[in-house]
């Protein structure tokens, strides 16, 4: 069994245990074995479908309830097993979500680490500069370079933890090792996704 998270920028594959990543701009391989996916992506789905016809998506089976209007189908995979948590999710864009008595209560979006890479440049090109992960958020910066890279990390961490307060945390996404350094009551988990989509289609023993 294969599964595969196709997200905005890359399908990201589980084969074996062992990630496999391709980019959504370039050619996908066709499988033999049953294909399970999830996906935020209508043009990367198609692309999946029409080399891999066989491949079954998740989202008609995962129950969960929320009044969020537009929650995104990985955000729900991502939280559908906690109780009591904050879920962050830290790849492309940075999505942050609370489970509270194991309802869903809401949550919000912020710009991933590359998607500030990018900003700071088009203000300015004396602002490019490479990301680094350790960085002093105890001191005021005396660098430009620290400079952006302080408001960068306070403006993620902050609301983050806003809303944590005293809560567990959940740190999943290419991002989340670096981002759960900053935070004492958290927790990475790599293969979040792909673990809660294993549950569910066990649970399920098939999708029709």
């Amino acid at each position: 069994m294969i599964l595969c998270d196709i997200g905005n920028t890359t399908f990201d594959f589980l084969i074996k245990g062992k990630h496999k990543k391709y980019s959504i701009k370039g050619e996908v391989p066709s499988f033999k074995k049953d294909i399970y996916f999830v996906s935020v992506n209508e043009k990367a789905t198609k692309k999946l479908l029409e080399k891999n016809p066989h491949a079954k998506n998740i989202d008609g089976i995962l129950e969960f309830k929320t009044k969020y209007v537009g929650l995104g189908i990985d955000r729900a995979l991502a939280c559908v097993f906690f109780k009591d948590a904050v879920i962050v999710d830290a790849g492309s864009a940075i999505t942050v979500d609370i489970m509270k008595k194991g309802v869903h209560k809401g949550g919000f979006i912020l710009p991933g680490f590359r998607a500030f890479l990018k900003t700071y440049p088009k203000i300015s090109k004396k602002l490019k500069f490479d990301f680094e992960k350790e960085i002093n958020l105890d001191k005021i910066p005396l660098r430009t370079i620290d400079a952006i890279q302080y408001a960068m990390m306070k403006s993620i961490i902050l609301p983050i933890k806003e809303l944590a307060k005293n809560k567990n945390i959940i740190f999943t996404g290419g991002d989340g090792l670096v981002l759960s350094t900053y935070f004492e009551n958290s927790v990475y988990k790599k293969d979040l996704i792909f673990e809660n989509m294993k549950r569910i289609i066990d649970a399920n023993n098939c999708i029709a």
